[in-house]
């Protein structure tokens, strides 16, 4: 197996961390068959949070030489063929990150109303700018973005579209998975339930859901959540079987291969939807008081989007589209991925176009207006920059993160300058909606990283750091025309 395989994972942008390791016991799977699972896939290891194939495996795959493009063939070669094992491993991601919908089950989010253009005219000299990138290589812009993996990427700027470039037979009418860039989305969707006064971000998540009193989340606060505060403990642990997450939590989530769990009927599981999984496995970290530590865990934004629905009385992706999606002026409907109770995926589910995805940034970017519009309120889009010294000092603190360029974690979204304005949405294997409001900018693109987490990853990084230079060197005037 070609080395740049062996993911290297951050929980800082986890979403379907559970499953890199190809093969996720279902509840009450024998030992052994889980551990054959685990050797198959290669071995994975917590403290770095890393996962990598065994020496074993490494030998047994180079004889075979690199693997096949996917989908080859109609029908498709066996060597080919996504499946559900195999879709988060590249080079089979490139088909299935723009083909959820295959390997998952997804629900529909439609969108509705005209279309709001995003007018050009476009600037194809942008693409063509020199940057270097994390290898020391020095590439246009455009050839630099494509050798890290990126899917397309587009560039706005106000509401003028700049530049717009696909790769790997992506284009613009074709959805792509979010993964964790649906936190952000879940944030914004309850800011509209904090600001009609539905919820107090100082209350327990248990005043709003009874289910959850005696679990890890009846001591935190709502605005722990938000910051991934909580101080649980649970943590996204690869090597133990046994473990509540191998469990329980990934067979939950139904979002990986999971032996002879197909079949399995709610009356037969211990833990069935991850709902389940929040009420009767979370418990408090003895070790922590919640927010005392940043410890980024995909089960906040799972608990996010039970509160939504809970609050609102729709279902989590009834609740955004009629709220936000609708009223983006969005080209395309996008659809979200469900667990296995068929419930969406607050954590990491969302597909959509890339324009679609940029237009939600926009949105963001011009504090919840669009288009003359106010969607959501300004001052729960301003919340999201008011960093205070506390969540400072957690980032800092967190030692996965220390040679990253991140200056907070709030709201569900990863802050790079309060003052400037610049902040991102975030998913694992390169997904980013990135946002300068000094620069008045918006960039977004989709990847297919063979390395799922962003913390110390070259690709993802290089990516970043050009987005970063091309945003400031939109601030001088002759760029402006």
């Amino acid at each position: 197996m070609n080395a740049s395989i062996q993911a290297s994972l951050s929980l800082c942008l986890f979403l379907f961390l559970p499953f890199l390791a190809g093969a996720a016991p279902a509840a009450g799977a024998e030992a052994g068959a889980v551990q054959a699972g685990a050797e198959q896939a290669g071995a994975v290891q917590t403290g770095a949070v890393q996962t990598g194939v065994t020496p074993e495996a490494q030998a047994a795959t180079a004889d075979r030489g690199p693997p096949p493009e996917p989908m080859q063939g109609v029908p498709p070669s066996r060597a080919s063929q996504v499946t559900m094992k195999n879709y988060r491993e590249y080079p089979m991601s490139k088909w299935a990150f723009r083909n959820a919908g295959a390997p998952l089950h997804v629900v529909m989010v439609p969108r509705e109303g005209d279309i709001r253009t995003l007018a050009g005219p476009l600037r194809p000299e942008l693409g063509q700018r020199m940057f270097t990138d994390s290898d020391g290589r020095e590439l246009p812009f455009d050839a630099l973005f494509e050798a890290n993996y990126a899917d397309g990427v587009v560039v706005v700027q106000g509401s003028r579209l700049l530049h717009e470039r696909y790769f790997h037979d992506f284009d613009a009418h074709t959805q792509h998975i979010w993964f964790s860039m649906t936190k952000s989305l879940a944030s914004a969707a309850f800011g509209l339930l904090v600001a009609e006064g539905k919820v107090d971000l100082q209350a327990s998540p248990a005043a709003y859901i009874p289910e959850l009193k005696g679990s890890g989340f009846e001591r935190v606060t709502l605005q722990q959540v938000l910051d991934h505060a909580t101080a649980i403990d649970f943590h996204e642990t690869y090597t133990d079987y046994e473990s509540d997450f191998f469990r329980h939590y990934a067979p939950a989530l139904n979002l990986a291969w999971l032996p002879g769990a197909a079949d399995v009927q709610p009356g037969d599981a211990e833990i069935y939807g991850v709902h389940d999984f929040l009420a009767r496995y979370i418990r408090p970290d003895p070790a922590l008081q919640p927010g005392q530590a940043f410890d980024y865990n995909s089960t906040n934004a799972d608990l996010l989007g039970w509160l939504i629905a809970r609050l609102s009385g729709q279902s989590f992706e009834d609740y955004v589209q009629e709220h936000i999606w609708s009223r983006l002026g969005a080209e395309h409907d996008a659809y979200l991925a469900v667990d296995r109770a068929y419930m969406p995926v607050a954590t990491g589910g969302m597909n959509t176009t890339l324009r679609d995805a940029a237009r939600f940034g926009m949105m963001i970017r011009d504090r919840g207006r669009y288009l003359g519009e106010q969607i959501l309120p300004a001052a729960w889009i301003d919340a999201t920059l008011d960093i205070s010294d506390q969540l400072r000092d957690n980032m800092r603190a967190n030692p996965k993160y220390s040679g990253d360029p991140w200056l907070a974690y709030h709201n569900m979204w990863w802050v790079l300058d309060d003052q400037a304005g610049e902040y991102c949405a975030v998913g694992i294997h390169g997904q980013v909606i990135y946002i300068n409001r000094t620069a008045d900018t918006v960039m977004a693109w989709f990847s297919s990283q063979p390395v799922a987490s962003a913390a110390g990853n070259p690709e993802f990084h290089s990516k970043l750091a050009v987005a970063r230079q091309l945003a400031r060197q939109l601030t001088r005037r002759s760029d402006l025309q």
